[in-house]
């Protein structure tokens, strides 16, 4: 198998909004989107969050059926937290020293670490050197209130690498840090 990669996927809307995708971004996550989105999973081995998008997803994504939710809801979940004392849904907690973690994950064989959302964990990943890829979906609508894009991160240099237009007006934007 391959050298895993690290992947960090997210929504953004026109006004570089990150937070709440899912009031505003469903809309546009049909069709040759969900399509896109389930392909992308194929060499998927491991779903990473932190504590946040962790409660926030197992709240609602274990009762969601159908192929993609199916595929998120089978993967092994890597969960960030110092505060969690257990977690279910298929996780692992990485309590301790998150990037040190992660590195020695990617050095073994496998799929690649999927992580949704730009979150403050990202700041730690960059800085180790974690993160292979940015997929960013800028979907056509303007949110007007919440987190930005990379809010958490700091100044980031990104080099554009793919694009992938959708017949809704969703554009996903492959990017690679220098």
């Amino acid at each position: 198998m391959s050298v895993r990669r690290l992947i960090v996927s997210s929504f953004v809307s026109l006004d570089g909004v990150i937070e709440g995708p899912m009031t505003w971004a469903s809309p546009f996550f049909v069709g040759e989107n969900v399509d896109h989105a389930l392909q992308a999973l194929s060499n998927v081995e491991f779903f990473l969050l932190g504590r946040v998008t962790y409660e926030m997803f197992f709240a609602r994504w274990p009762e969601i059926k159908g192929p993609y939710m199916d595929r998120i809801n089978g993967l092994k979940k890597l969960v960030a937290s110092t505060t969690l004392e257990t977690v279910t849904w298929n996780a692992s907690l990485i309590e301790s020293n998150v990037a040190e973690a992660l590195a020695a994950l990617k050095r073994q064989p496998g799929g690649d670490i999927l992580k949704y959302g730009v979150s403050q964990l990202d700041r730690t990943l960059l800085s180790a050197g974690l993160v292979d890829e940015y997929h960013l979906s800028i979907v056509p609508t303007w949110v007007g209130h919440g987190k930005r894009a990379f809010d958490d991160v700091g100044p980031i240099d990104l080099e554009l690498v793919g694009t992938q237009r959708f017949a809704n007006g969703v554009v996903t934007l492959t990017y690679v840090p220098r």
